[in-house]
């Protein structure tokens, strides 16, 4: 993406929202399996119910933790590779 103070092309708008449709989708997707293994057993299994508590609980504090990381990740990466130029080695377009 260029950022001299340009408006940014559909392209470049399309890939930003792509990003983050990414970005989101495979955080959900990994909160949903961390709160599975965390939470799993105890909604699987009898446990006592410190341990089936501990369990869920742990599972409710860790999945929007684990969410916003992934997501700043995530965008963070895409932003910058966006920094780097087209052509490996050089410096300046007009290179």
């Amino acid at each position: 993406m260029t950022m001299h103070g340009g408006r940014r092309t559909q392209a470049e708008r399309d890939a930003v929202t792509v990003e983050i449709g990414y970005a989101l989708v495979s955080a959900a997707f990994v909160a949903a399996v961390l709160f599975g293994a965390v939470a799993g057993p105890a909604l699987l299994f009898q446990l006592p119910g410190t341990v089936e508590t501990l369990l869920v609980r742990g599972g409710l504090v860790l999945v929007p933790v684990v969410f916003f990381v992934r997501v700043a990740t995530v965008l963070y990466r895409y932003r910058q590779g966006a920094a780097q130029p087209s052509q490996p080695g050089r410096t300046n377009p007009d290179s």
